[in-house]
């Protein structure tokens, strides 16, 4: 008896933690990770780092000098010699260990032992990032952080940086209109592209940037917004009238850089510039991002009128995007499909729009059209996404890196209040008032009783 009793309060107790530790790795998979994944894999980590890097080839022979002194100094066996470990530094949803390599090593071969090193490790997934020439750092995650995306704590900030969504890596992927000015964002209905475009919209509405869309779709996706918008087009036609303005904008700001570079005397030679940038303060104009939503929309023809409307119409955007960087203004163009069918100026289009999100598409040739130019495999990834997993993309750029993100959940409604509380920062663009959308007053409640309790005056 006294043994079944021994039993249950050893056994109870350890059942009771084993089952605690099985459903917090299921629901809660940051706490796991915090409370028991993380000092098991830097255990396992510190006791088989140079034996897995040996079984996964990523060891050199050791230099002469350092077999003469392993020699002259010690009885030790001579080992191949491992990337040698600069930092080890926890976070809350895995490891990055930053490591030099060996000479005759490049980080490709390291990429090409990821997933031996995720499995030797026991981790989610290994990705490896280039800090500087002959230094990596490896990104383990514990679990899949896109699962329930919670944004960091720690954001990049600068002027024009927008974090929008979570890489694969626990890290934010941002819009950095400075260095990646237009964008290109696919994904069919129901892939999270609307959330996408959401979170996007709401982080630049807080910024001292002026939105301008361009919504097909009668309005739906965008008029939610219009409090934060300088100018909204709902139709083509009205679409090619305001590009036609925004044209005009962007003209007059390459007269305003031009006039200020062109003066000998007047302006100092360090303060020479080509874009709004080097601008005083005083003078630069405020950066404008056009957002346009079902691209698309905007090439099909049904008229020959029609499709002199859209070859000016996609000649505009085309110049929009060829010139618009230097004088601060900025593409995001959206859609479900986009194609070289759609017509003459497409494929011209989209080599201007450097940034790529692609979501779930419909059909292989709008992956290849997104992300076939930035990579093979990007291209293949985004056709991989599962249908369960809404708002999973595959970003990529020009430099042929890529990677898989997501946008956390942003409702309609959170979104719409968002652009209602920073309608102050809306600027005033008095060659886009005459499309300025119509914002209606706030409803106040009318009849029924007071709930305040009046009274009397007193003399």
């Amino acid at each position: 008896m006294s043994e079944l009793l021994t039993l249950a309060e050893v056994g109870g107790p350890l059942a009771a933690v084993a089952g605690g530790a099985a459903y917090a790795r299921a629901k809660a998979p940051a706490l796991y990770w915090s409370a028991i994944g993380l000092p098991v894999t830097a255990v396992r980590f510190s006791a088989t780092y140079g034996s897995t890097m040996d079984a996964c080839g990523l060891t050199v022979e050791p230099s002469r000098l350092r077999v003469l002194i392993t020699r002259a100094t010690t009885r030790r066996e001579i080992r191949p010699v491992p990337p040698k470990i600069r930092r080890v530094r926890p976070t809350s949803t895995g490891l990055r260990v930053r490591l030099r390599l060996a000479p005759g090593q490049e980080p490709a071969d390291v990429v090409a032992s990821a997933e031996r090193l995720r499995h030797a490790w026991g981790v989610h997934a290994v990705h490896v990032s280039v800090v500087k020439p002959g230094v990596i750092e490896l990104r383990m995650t514990g679990f899949d952080v896109l699962r329930k995306v919670r944004m960091p704590r720690r954001l990049p900030a600068g002027e024009l940086v927008v974090p929008v969504a979570l890489r694969e890596d626990g890290t934010a992927f941002v819009r950095d209109y400075r260095a990646v000015p237009h964008c290109l964002t696919l994904g069919a209905t129901l892939t999270g592209k609307s959330v996408y475009q959401r979170n996007l919209i709401t982080e630049l509405a807080r910024l001292n940037v002026a939105l301008v869309g361009i919504d097909c779709k009668f309005g739906v996706e965008l008029a939610p917004f219009a409090p934060r918008l300088s100018a909204l087009a709902t139709d083509p036609g009205q679409a090619s009238a305001l590009l036609d303005k925004l044209v005009e904008e962007m003209e007059a700001r390459y007269d305003l850089i031009r006039s200020h570079q062109g003066i000998p005397g007047w302006v100092a030679d360090d303060e020479i510039t080509s874009d709004i940038w080097g601008l005083p303060a005083q003078l630069r104009p405020v950066p404008l991002v056009l957002v346009v939503d079902e691209i698309a929309e905007l090439f099909l023809v049904a008229t020959r009128k029609d499709e002199e409307r859209r070859d000016h119409l996609v000649t505009q955007l085309i110049r929009l995007a060829q010139l618009g960087r230097a004088a601060g203004m900025f593409v995001e163009a959206c859609g479900q499909r986009f194609g070289s069918e759609l017509g003459k100026g497409a494929t011209m289009l989209r080599a201007q729009l450097t940034g790529r999100v692609v979501h779930r598409v419909n059909d292989k040739a709008t992956a290849d059209m997104g992300l076939g130019d930035v990579s093979p495999e990007a291209a293949l990834a985004a056709t991989q996404i599962a249908p369960e997993m809404p708002g999973v993309a595959v970003a990529g750029d020009s430099s042929g890196g890529w990677s898989r993100i997501r946008a956390p959940y942003l409702s309609l409604g959170d979104a719409a209040r968002v652009c209602r509380e920073t309608a102050y920062l809306t600027p005033d663009l008095p060659a886009l008032d005459a499309f300025r959308p119509y914002v209606p007053p706030v409803n106040t409640p009318a009849g029924g009783p007071s709930l305040v309790k009046p009274r009397p005056v007193t003399g």
